[in-house]
């Protein structure tokens, strides 16, 4: 990959990239090269993200931007505990090849998270009720749903300018280490993090389930469009 691939510049032009093949080609890239992102295209695609609608307009968002590689070292060690227990799991209930290979590119991601060149955590501003207490559906929904818009944005955006992203939660099982690691005061969230850098692999064209299985009309389980 050259360096004028890379160049400001050059990702910026491919911001122009029609919407239809962007969608259609997006995935998770998990194997990363180890060169630097330029701060001035990930700005970028952070000021794409808060282009998404939130609740009420709230525009409680919050990004932060994990490049030093102790800090990395620390959520890569986060991110491995979890993986022993998922991937274990995961081994003994489904052993097909898709799902062999998508471990394994987990598992190199997580080998070299340090290497990361930019590790973006989004996060939500705003107190919500303690976790002992019950909370309703809609108070979930209506939370994330002030974030994971932006977050796809952002995943759109990387996809434009060709860099590799995807979302992981694996390193949020202790959401309080990761809190003090990145000194998050108490209102704000970590959601997910996003690990960033120019892609080893290609993306696209992905596999899917076709449309007509997964649409129900009036009532779960009236595929009305399945042939």
């Amino acid at each position: 990959m050259s360096e004028d691939y890379r160049s400001y510049e050059a990702a910026l032009a491919r911001l122009e990239s029609p919407l239809r093949e962007v969608v259609e080609t997006q995935r998770s890239i998990r194997r990363l090269l180890p060169d630097p992102v330029d701060d001035r295209i990930v700005l970028r695609l952070i000021e794409l993200a808060t282009k998404a609608p939130t609740g009420s307009n709230a525009q409680n968002w919050e990004f932060v931007l994990v490049k030093e590689r102790r800090a990395k070292e620390k959520l890569k060690e986060l991110y491995s505990r979890a993986w022993l227990l998922y991937g274990s799991a995961g081994r003994r209930v489904r052993r097909d090849e898709r799902t062999r290979r998508i471990m394994k590119a987990v598992e190199y991601q997580i080998e070299h998270f340090e290497q990361t060149p930019v590790i973006v955590v989004p996060c939500l501003r705003g107190w919500r009720l303690p976790f002992f207490l019950p909370q309703p559906s809609l108070a979930y929904s209506t939370y994330y749903g002030s974030i994971y818009p932006a977050v796809q944005n952002f995943l759109l955006g990387a996809r434009a300018v060709g860099l590799g992203a995807g979302l992981v939660t694996l390193p949020l099982w202790n959401k309080w280490a990761v809190k003090r690691l990145l000194r998050l005061p108490l209102s704000v969230e970590p959601v997910c993090l996003i690990p960033v850098g120019w892609p080893k692999g290609r993306y696209g064209p992905t596999t899917r389930r076709a449309v007509e299985e997964v649409v129900h009309v009036d009532r779960y389980g009236n595929k009305a469009f399945r042939r």
